[in-house]
């Protein structure tokens, strides 16, 4: 039977309604924020101290939370995996060794699939931390601490849909992820070796190196060459610029696509007859070898440029780069 609407769409003010949500949420959140205490120190402690990793477990809802707790603690420094209580039930437990902490979830604590679990993990030596919104509930009990995530009122006005519990278990979780991210001393790099894929790991693990140009791809011409024959090592290399460097390849001097046409501007200037070095940049922007790829990004961005050469600490050319690696790289 399809439930009876209490006002046409036209009429129902859904923007009150996701507002009461937001606020009874928010009440939720301030509620469970404060009674963290002892316990909660008590679980990080116990989570630094084991040698193995924390499994994450649930079900229905919590088992969502769960989920998306083990996956914000893998990625912070602490190792942890979801496991399916039913499934774990039928050898999926075969996972878990006996120096993992396992944190299980469950509003009322009474979840049969949970409890089904405890005598096995108690036989194989695990810790076992309840996440519960019943202190007084069999699992509350029977784990070795306890963290209260009780709210006042669900957001549904049914009271029947998870809505305040879960955003509170979440929260839950977030803390605990956080507070031992900081206990770790867990750092942005740290965070970006875990996230290789992601624009925070390629903006702090990508080098230059990675992106440069080397060996024969790098546009160079001696101090001598015509302007004529810069331009064809520029056609050739496709980065928009060479290097003007000696016989060591130190760098003299960088020519452009845009002094290029500045030169074409200037009435004196010969293609065919001028050197090179009589026309070029002195002392042009560079970058060494083994900084961030997002250090040439902003390089680029701050002085207005397209392209860079690398040079070593000899003042070498030992590469070549312009923005078009960047965005293949999707650093920028």
């Amino acid at each position: 039977m399809q439930p009876v609407p209490v006002a046409s769409p036209d009429d129902f003010d859904f923007a009150a309604s996701g507002r009461r949500v937001f606020a009874t949420e928010s009440e939720a959140l301030t509620a469970v924020g404060g009674r963290i205490d002892d316990q909660f120190g008590a679980t990080c402690r116990m989570i630094l101290g084991s040698r193995g990793r924390v499994v994450c477990t649930g079900m229905g809802k919590s088992g969502h939370v769960a989920r998306k707790i083990a996956a914000t603690l893998a990625s912070t420094g602490t190792p942890a995996f979801y496991v399916h209580p039913g499934e774990a039930a039928h050898g999926d437990l075969g996972m878990v060794t006996d120096a993992d902490v396992v944190l299980a979830l469950s509003y009322s604590g009474e979840s049969d699939e949970i409890l089904l679990l405890l005598p096995a993990l108690r036989r194989q030596g695990n810790r076992v931390i309840a996440m519960t919104g019943n202190p007084a509930s069999a699992l509350a009990l029977e784990a070795d601490l306890h963290l209260d995530v009780s709210v006042p009122v669900e957001a549904c006005p049914l009271k029947l849909a998870p809505t305040s519990s879960t955003t509170a278990s979440l929260a839950m979780g977030d803390a605990l992820a956080v507070a031992l991210l900081e206990a770790r001393g867990f750092t942005r790099d740290d965070f970006a070796r875990s996230h290789p894929a992601g624009a925070l790991g390629r903006r702090l693990l990508l080098h230059i190196t990675d992106v440069m140009h080397v060996g024969k791809e790098i546009p160079k011409v001696r101090p001598d060459a015509t302007i004529s024959e810069a331009l064809v090592e520029i056609s050739g290399k496709r980065l928009g610029m060479t290097a003007v460097v000696d016989g060591d390849d130190r760098l003299l001097g960088l020519y452009t696509d845009g002094d290029l046409r500045r030169s074409l501007d200037d009435a004196d200037i010969d293609l065919r007859h001028t050197r090179i070095d009589a026309v070029m940049t002195q002392a042009p922007k560079t970058i060494d070898a083994e900084a961030l790829a997002v250090e040439a990004a902003q390089l680029m961005e701050a002085h207005k440029i397209n392209a860079l050469l690398v040079t070593d600490r000899g003042g070498r050319v030992v590469g070549a780069l312009n923005i078009h690696d960047l965005l293949r790289a999707r650093v920028v």
